[in-house]
């Protein structure tokens, strides 16, 4: 029975967890930290991570805690007038298979932290943060801060965007710094006044800064999530930070956003960041996965779906258990995935620089050409992301 040792036990790592152990493969999950647990807020998961949590037997759990939204909405943020609408419902569901949802990232985690915890073939350990790897022809070795080696045929590096596993195996230094602050909160729904509530991801776009917000935790939460493009160069992640500091970041706000925005409270700040696309990121029985491979901005909201389909194709490739196989299947899981995540880190940068931020004759050009689109044009557009087609095993 082949072995794998899997460093990082976040929405990625488990997942690969769940993958190999219903093949088969003993998994050890190593954990930097004393808990398994997932702080954030919301979360958005297109029908392509359905697929994959399907694959991986947890898809009902996950759809039991979500909010099925009716549409994504674009919002022009100064004017307050609608720019595109791209519906979710019943003709979008019919071709991509599944629905699009939205869930607090507790509701992602637990379902696949559980199924962990179910599997006799998954240990799970806290406190083991990998410092280091070692590998030869045989096996690959995880060595942990307390000394201790854990060893197996595979050697998976799903800790995130700061991987240690990366910085050895490809050794491109810190994160790229994106500039974008995003302030995050989120209130009880009863706070809510009925008139601004809707059943969508809805989209403020203003010059150089946006604002988001949608239901989470089965309609109870509103997740409110707010970015400035303000060109901060040092990363920072959940810095608690004063309301009044917030509302004076987003100027020229309409009316009914502006609203919104107001009733956020306990606010936290993250500086976002991510890495310019690279073609390998395996080495004999070492690879990478999710973050620490391909991590992206927000703005395509796939990088959670991303690690899924990591997961579920990685596994496909070591059903066999053939230990002797391990590097040559990791190079075509590489080489499988680099094509998609590569795209999908590119678009999200451009989203954020021509859909999410754009000023003046920008802004006006953008608001023109989406609003000309209809829905078919609009479906055709996100199909080679959220149908998911092509990627093993969904």
């Amino acid at each position: 029975m082949s072995k794998t040792i899997v460093a990082g036990g976040g929405i990625g790592g488990l997942a690969t967890a769940v993958s190999l152990a219903a093949r088969g493969h003993q998994v050890t999950v190593l954990e930097r930290r004393d808990e398994f647990s997932e702080y954030g807020a919301g979360i958005q998961l297109g029908p392509n991570a359905f697929h994959a949590l399907d694959s991986l037997g947890i898809g009902d759990a996950v759809r039991d805690r979500a909010v099925f939204i009716d549409a994504l909405q674009l919002m022009d943020g100064t004017t307050g007038d609608r720019v595109a609408r791209l519906p979710l419902t019943e003709t979008y569901r019919a071709r991509f298979g599944n629905p699009y949802a939205v869930v607090r990232r507790a509701d992602l985690y637990e379902p696949l932290l559980d199924a962990c915890r179910a599997s006799d073939l998954i240990e799970l350990r806290t406190g083991s943060a990998v410092v280091r790897y070692e590998q030869d022809h045989t096996h690959a070795h995880a060595v942990a801060a307390d000394g201790i080696r854990h060893t197996g045929t595979a050697l998976i590096g799903a800790d995130g965007i700061r991987s240690t596993i990366r910085q050895q195996l490809i050794g491109d230094g810190e994160p790229r710094v994106s500039g974008h602050t995003i302030y995050r909160s989120v209130i009880p729904m009863e706070k809510v006044p009925q008139e601004l509530r809707t059943n969508s991801v809805t989209l403020w776009a203003g010059p150089r800064w946006h604002f988001v917000h949608y239901a989470i935790d089965g309609g109870a939460s509103l997740n409110l999530a707010a970015t400035r493009d303000d060109a901060a160069t040092e990363a920072i992640a959940a810095v608690p930070t004063p309301r009044d500091h917030v509302l004076g970041e987003f100027p020229g706000m309409s009316e009914r956003a502006r609203a919104l925005l107001e009733l956020g409270e306990e606010w936290r700040a993250w500086v976002l960041c991510d890495r310019d696309p690279v073609r390998d990121w395996s080495y004999g029985r070492v690879a990478l996965l999710g973050d620490a491979a391909h991590p992206m901005l927000q703005y395509a909201a796939q990088g959670a779906c991303m690690a899924l389909e990591d997961a579920v194709v990685l596994g496909h490739l070591l059903e066999d258990g053939d230990a002797d196989a391990v590097p040559q299947r990791l190079e075509k899981y590489t080489a499988e995935r680099r094509e998609r995540t590569a795209k999908t880190q590119c678009v999200a940068r451009e989203l954020g620089r021509r859909i999410y931020h754009p000023e003046g004759e920008g802004a006006l050009a953008r608001n023109a050409a989406l609003s000309a689109m209809s829905d078919d044009e609009l479906h055709d557009t996100v199909a080679w992301l959220h149908g998911g087609q092509g990627v093993r095993g969904l």
